[in-house]
């Protein structure tokens, strides 16, 4: 494959455009690798990416809240009526 001068960052920007598609990466790997690109430059263009992606998240300031609460069963009075053998038969 002939290399141009941003080889690397074409692939770089594949990889992100493809990512914010929904594309899970090991997909890409397998499509830039059925492209003919080595495995090697591969593994680089999806470190540089996500170098850059972590560098555009934002930082969350606060503290996420997390809220629970215990919900217990509300058992009514529920009368069990015992019923013997044989009248399971006879009706």
């Amino acid at each position: 494959m002939r290399k141009t001068v941003d080889y690397l960052g074409q692939v770089v920007n594949y990889i992100r455009k493809n990512l914010k598609k929904g594309y899970t990466k090991e997909s890409l790997r397998w499509a830039l690798v059925n492209q003919g690109h080595s495995r090697i430059e591969i593994d680089k263009a999806f470190k540089r990416t996500e170098q850059e992606m972590a560098r555009e998240a934002p930082v969350l300031k606060t503290k996420p809240i997390i809220k629970y609460e215990i919900i217990e069963p509300k058992i009514e009075n529920i009368k069990l009526k015992k019923r013997h053998f044989w009248n399971k038969w006879i009706g």
